[in-house]
């Protein structure tokens, strides 16, 4: 009997250990004055850029959307560069609204499975909206906020951002993808796809080693049409589904969107991540990059590389 129990201990734990996650916390002060001391300074720009920060979700709740919010406020206060706004309110993409901000950080708007748009679950509660109008109005604020974008100014999306308007072709080909799927919470092994990059400077060449949930994406991002920043090899995750071809799998990258400019990083789904200095930089680097302060190759690469 206990060579039996032993056995069966063997297959388990291995079990929980894949499928663990990192423990959720309340955000604090104590915990935000431990990242401020180690948020890096400012380029110093001569007109400070008006950025939102919108957390709105329906669907799946991130517990680290208080968290994504807070640090990258004080990223973006810190560096003395940027105003910031932040609102859960869709009515920021009215056309009044969004043409205040240069740039828009999306975090965690992880939208409601039944249409995958955030949108048209946030107009549910308007009960003096028909369906049909419903639809037209979610369909008018979403051409807003990519109309904005590609006429120069910028978005940032960060992790479940990218499922905000996830059955949206439109706006999956300004995100650089859809959301398919992602493999339980595992460690890591996050790669450079060019360590030279400006952008990916804060990064040892090596790259880093976080524990998170790797996404994989469809649609758009299947034509390649972004410069690619961070990786994975998908022989090296542990998964329960069967594995697609393609072994490297983006998990960061920058795209140009008309005259806009678009920055999605998967990492980080845990604040746990955001105690890391060097993942800070990204951000800032990538804030920086969305409102035009930081030239860099950002032309797409092609499908053979």
């Amino acid at each position: 009997m206990k060579k039996i129990f032993a056995s069966v201990l063997l297959v388990l734990i291995p079990m929980i250990v894949f499928t663990q996650s990192l423990s959720s916390f309340e955000l604090s002060e104590e915990w935000l004055t431990k990242i401020e001391k180690i948020v890096p300074d400012g380029k110093g720009l001569k007109v400070k850029k008006n950025i939102l920060i919108f957390s709105l979700h329906t669907g799946y709740n991130h517990w680290t959307i208080p968290h994504t919010e807070a640090v990258m406020k004080l990223i973006a206060e810190k560096s003395n560069d940027f105003n910031v706004t932040v609102s859960k309110d869709i009515s920021v993409f009215d056309k009044k609204n969004i043409k205040k901000f240069d740039a828009i950080i999306l975090n965690n708007n992880c939208s409601n499975r039944e249409r995958r748009d955030l949108l048209w679950d946030a107009l549910k509660s308007d009960r003096n909206l028909s369906e049909k109008q419903r639809l037209k109005k979610a369909e008018k604020l979403e051409n807003n906020l990519l109309n904005h974008i590609k006429k120069g100014n910028g978005v940032m999306i960060m992790h479940g951002g990218i499922v905000m308007q996830n059955n949206s072709l439109a706006f999956g080909e300004m995100a650089g993808g859809s959301f398919d799927f992602h493999p339980a919470q595992q460690n890591i092994h996050v790669k450079l796809v060019d360590p030279n990059h400006p952008l990916v400077k804060s990064f040892d060449p090596t790259g880093f080693v976080h524990f998170d949930e790797p996404y994989f994406f469809k649609n758009e991002y299947l034509n390649y049409n972004f410069r690619p920043l961070l990786y994975l090899d998908l022989d090296e995750i542990k998964m329960k589904r069967e594995r697609p071809k393609d072994k490297i799998k983006y998990l960061s990258w920058i795209k140009k969107y008309g005259a806009g400019r678009v920055f999605y990083s998967s990492p980080s789904h845990n604040a746990q991540s955001m105690e890391d200095p060097k993942l800070l930089s990204f951000f800032l680097n990538g804030l920086y990059y969305v409102v035009g302060a930081i030239e860099c190759d950002d032309s797409p690469m092609s499908k053979s590389e």
